[in-house]
């Protein structure tokens, strides 16, 4: 040691100890901003889903209250994993023929990780929970793979993470679409990824991890998958072909900075190597699942849904989404559904989005970002491109790719979901460079991009009263009429359109079977994806009794009908909750039927006849 290097030791040594806020204070406080940052996106979810706490079992997201009362039937579905009664393929729903599990959207993975949060609350509380939850784990995994791994200013990294997690695709997808706002691995995939780009030493390492990471997103939710594998694929592609040698002594040291320091074909071994490990194991984590989903009891073949139906409309992109503050519900027209503003950017983000990539056209990671943007935007316009709700005769991207596996049974709109991130990585680099590399666009920067963003904050979901599961369940007197895993017959039926009693086994735990249903089947012409099944003629006749609110004319046909649909369905009893529509036409239907019901709590309850013959 020299004895410069001693003075130098000497000298700032008394400082660290001189002043609380020295260096063991400066390495405090990064934990303390992150916290901080990720509690503020916390409360931000807690403030959005406000509507369901008073009462999450007597209230509901009145947007898409079917696609909830389906989302609290799996949670409670995979609680029955705690007693060893889970499987891939169930007849607890649509008894007996029953259901594929991963061939609808059943939060497999959320069920089970909140599992123990329903055994003890119930569904309708981790589904208020998750609904807020997925957003701010969202926001928070963005802000660190942002602030961490990019090594942006925390600011910048705290703008693109709340875009990440409440952007209004976001927002309007957590309209009871727990499967697509379950995201927050996508960050850990994405620093993988960038991790193997940067280095080959620890390729094996970070590609079973990868692979892990992607085996477990695929439970979480199969089609944030598919777009987050698109959408990476596209920009390393993008960003291959941009990036430019690093500019040597003398040339722009910002232009510099922007590089990783090597260039794409150093990055392929490692690339390589890990992603190679990344599909070895997720190809061993996924092969019985999948095969179950695409070949196994109950898989439908195709898509259910039309993409014609779900594109996104050109006007759509420079609109502000009904569920934000700032928006109004005239531009409702422009998309499918409340729960599909998936392209409702706004304007002043796009624009601001642009001037960004212009000012910043060195960066290869930027370009990349706004090209691969524009693609998705492009495959979200579907099949037909559609302008102000008109169907134009032009065709889009997507019907280049429309047959394709996997393409096929895609909703185009939701490809711009992928370029949410996409976007908030522009936005977030911009008041990054703007804080630490200007001093003239310090100011002006930060604030251009925060009130091109205010527009968008999303107002307080919309709820609406229900009616809680009958006590009849949620107290257990239903055992009284029904074995465990027996099958009891709401009245009437569920189905697509109100799949309202499928609550009911949802508040038991899935204790017992339900015929029919809201799910996703192969009831389609020639095995084709379709939406429930065909209803028995005892579900028809319940069916008009309420639509009518009045007994119908009943046969010994019918006669003969019931008792077949019972011997079908192994049923154990039909329930009838008081207040129900229809419930007086109801109630005297069955008392024809089935002889005079017993009224228990809140439901009026018939005993199934045991001696109905077979089946046809």
């Amino acid at each position: 040691m020299t004895s410069a290097q001693q003075t130098d030791e000497e000298e700032t040594a008394p400082v660290e100890h001189a002043t609380p806020a020295g260096p063991p204070m400066r390495l405090r406080r990064p934990w303390i901003k992150d916290t901080a940052a990720c509690l503020l996106l916390v409360l931000a979810g807690a403030l959005l889903t406000r509507g369901l706490w008073p009462d999450p079992a007597g209230r509901m997201l009145s947007l898409n209250p079917n696609d909830q009362a389906l989302d609290e039937w799996f949670l409670a579905y995979a609680t029955r994993a705690y007693r060893g009664d889970f499987g891939l393929v169930t007849g607890a729903l649509n008894a007996p023929e029953g259901i594929n599990v991963l061939g609808n959207a059943s939060l497999v993975g959320l069920g089970l990780l909140f599992a123990p949060l329903t055994l003890a609350l119930g569904a309708p509380v981790t589904f208020a929970v998750l609904t807020g939850f997925n957003l701010a784990a969202n926001g928070t995994g963005w802000y660190l793979l942002f602030s961490r791994t990019a090594g942006m200013h925390r600011l910048a990294a705290l703008v693109g993470g709340a875009f990440c997690g409440f952007a209004p695709g976001m927002v309007s997808q957590s309209n009871a679409h727990l499967h697509m706002t379950a995201a927050w691995l996508v960050p850990a995939m994405v620093w993988c990824v960038v991790s193997l780009a940067g280095e080959r030493h620890h390729a094996v390492r970070r590609g079973v991890l990868l692979g892990a990471l992607a085996a477990a997103q695929l439970f979480l939710g199969e089609e944030v998958l598919f777009l987050t594998a698109l959408a990476l694929g596209l920009f390393c592609l993008v960003f291959a072909a941009t990036a430019r040698p690093v500019p040597g002594p003398g040339r722009d040291r910002e232009a510099a900075s922007s590089q990783t320091g090597r260039s794409p074909r150093a990055m392929l071994p490692g690339l390589g190597i890990g992603l190679g490990v990344a599909a070895g194991v997720a190809g061993l984590l996924l092969a019985y699942p999948l095969w179950v989903q695409f070949r196994g009891s109950q898989s439908a073949q195709g898509g259910v849904f039309a993409p014609a139906f779900y594109s996104a409309d050109l006007h759509s992109f420079a609109s502000i989404s009904p569920l934000s503050l700032a928006g109004g519900d005239g531009a409702a027209r422009l998309a499918s559904g409340p729960a599909e503003y998936t392209t409702f950017f706004g304007a002043p983000v796009l624009i601001v989005v642009l001037g960004a990539t212009l000012w910043m056209w060195r960066r290869p990671a930027v370009v990349a970002c706004t090209v691969v943007s524009i693609v998705l935007f492009a495959l979200s316009l579907g099949p037909r491109i559609v302008v102000g709700h008109q169907r134009t005769a032009q065709q889009g991207p997507y019907a280049l790719l429309a047959h394709l596996p996997v393409f096929e049974w895609a909703l185009p709109a939701r490809f711009a979901l992928a370029a949410i991130p996409l976007l908030a990585f522009v936005l977030a680099q911009a008041v990054h460079t703007a804080l630490t590399r200007t001093e003239t666009l310090r100011l002006l920067v930060p604030v251009a991009i925060v009130a091109a963003l205010v527009p968008l904050v999303p107002a307080p979901l919309p709820t609406a009263p229900r009616e809680p599961a009958p006590r009849f369940f949620t107290e257990g007197h239903w055992r009284e009429f029904a074995p465990r895993d027996g099958t009891i017959v709401p009245v009437p039926l569920p189905d697509a359109k109100d799949p309202q009693a499928m609550r009911w086994a949802a508040a038991t735990g899935v204790a017992f079977a339900t015929p029919q249903g809201w799910f996703i089947g192969p009831y389609g012409r020639d095995g084709h994806a379709a939406v429930g099944i065909y209803p028995r003629p005892t579900a028809l006749l319940l069916h008009r009794a309420a639509v009518n609110n009045s007994v119908p004319r009943l046969t010994d046909e019918d006669r003969v009908a019931l008792r077949r649909d019972v011997a079908y369905w192994h049923a154990s009893c039909f329930v009838l909750a008081d207040g129900q529509p229809g419930a007086e036409a109801l109630r005297s239907t069955l008392d024809a039927l089935l002889g005079p019901g017993e009224h228990v709590a809140d439901v009026w309850v018939w005993r199934a006849r045991a001696e109905s013959p077979a089946a046809p």
